[in-house]
């Protein structure tokens, strides 16, 4: 697009109720095809500073408003704070704005349900911040699966972050990057069975309590969750309150017939790698990298911040959404996917036995009495 041709941009944030999620707001400096022209934060002095930082000279206390008054074509809703994504997201499409939306994309999926639709209705597009969707190493090694690279996929394996979060918070903030990508890589899942401990025991209805970010209820400190995909494919995802290398474990691996691959991390130039090795010790065979030129080609683009450079993209592909008239490659309904994914955990605990996706009930199952 010329530069007369610029989408104009808002920004949504909330300043100590997830401010402007992980850069949500910044993506659309410097960009030639975007401009931005307000932001909307309930809190003063945290509007102050985020005109200060977008170089912005208008402000609003409410995104309502901005949004009547501005009428953006898009509009980044950057707060991580679940409770308003959905009246959010709802207000931007009543407007017709397209949105950016900090993951995870609701708290439940009547919400997201709701989202989607309205969305829909308004014939707007919806990306979501998965951004590890967008890693152009993450195209390479998906085309390098499908070609058989590693053999028959057998199985998936993921872990959370298992930090202080460990369990049902670390399922809901990062279970969502990992879903996403079991997803883009392999399909949707049929299953889900999964179960769920409070320390060394089976979390009961009183283990449940409220979750960080307005995320609303969560489980237990330790969960292991199974799905099954097309072809026999099992994934796995596991997360706990880790003793050792606390928040260093997050990433997933592929097992295939000759070899496994490992996506590290999130984020737009996280590192792949595989090992052409069906042991699947590491031992026969080096690992080999997958980069954003290619497999076994180093990475060249130096000095990148991952999540910047991944936001950068998916704005990118936004844009060019709404002018091609497609969703986005992370669309709204695959954030409500890995929602999905997620809340199957609770439901298959909640009925002590495998449940299938998509799930018939919407409602949240920490929150059936």
């Amino acid at each position: 697009m010329s530069a007369s041709k610029q989408f104009t941009v808002a920004v949504i944030g909330r300043t100590g109720k997830g401010n402007y999620g992980h850069g949500l707001d910044t993506v659309w400096l410097n960009q030639p095809r975007a401009k931005l022209i307000a932001v909307a934060d309930e809190n003063e002095a945290g509007r102050a500073a985020a005109l200060k930082r977008l170089n912005l000279t208008k402000g609003y206390a409410d995104y309502r408003e901005m949004l009547a008054t501005e009428k953006p074509q898009i509009v980044s809703v950057a707060d991580r704070w679940l409770d308003c994504h959905a009246p959010m997201v709802k207000a931007c499409a009543d407007a017709g704005a397209s949105i950016f939306l900090e993951k995870p994309v609701a708290r439940s999926l009547v919400e997201a349900d709701a989202m989607v639709k309205a969305c829909d209705v308004a014939h707007v597009k919806c990306a979501i911040a998965h951004q590890t969707r967008y890693n152009p190493a993450v195209d390479h090694a998906k085309r390098f699966l499908a070609d058989g690279g590693i053999g028959e996929i057998v199985e998936i394996r993921a872990r959370g972050k298992e930090d202080h979060r460990g369990g049902g918070q670390d399922l809901m903030v990062l279970g969502t990057h990992l879903f996403d990508l079991m997803r883009y890589l392999v399909g949707d899942p049929r299953w889900c069975h999964a179960q769920i401990w409070q320390d060394d025991r089976i979390a009961t209805k009183a283990d449940i309590r409220m979750g960080g970010e307005q995320m609303g209820p969560v489980l237990g400190n330790r969960i292991i969750a199974q799905y099954g995909f097309a072809r026999g494919i099992i994934g796995h995802f596991g997360t706990q309150i880790a003793t050792d290398n606390r928040g260093k474990r997050f990433g997933m691996m592929i097992y295939g017939t000759k070899g496994m691959m490992h996506f590290f991390e999130v984020g737009g130039l996280s590192p792949v790698r595989y090992c052409l090795d069906p042991s699947w010790s590491g031992e026969k065979a080096p690992w080999q990298p997958i980069s954003s030129q290619g497999v076994d080609k180093p990475e060249v683009i130096q000095g990148e911040s991952s999540l910047p450079f991944g936001n950068r993209i998916i704005v990118n592909d936004l844009m060019d959404a709404i002018e091609q008239d497609r969703a986005p490659r992370g669309s709204l309904a695959d954030g409500r996917a890995a929602l999905e994914m997620i809340l199957a955990v609770y439901e298959s605990h909640r009925v002590g036995k495998p449940v299938d996706l998509p799930l018939k009930n919407r409602q949240h199952p920490l929150e059936i009495s």
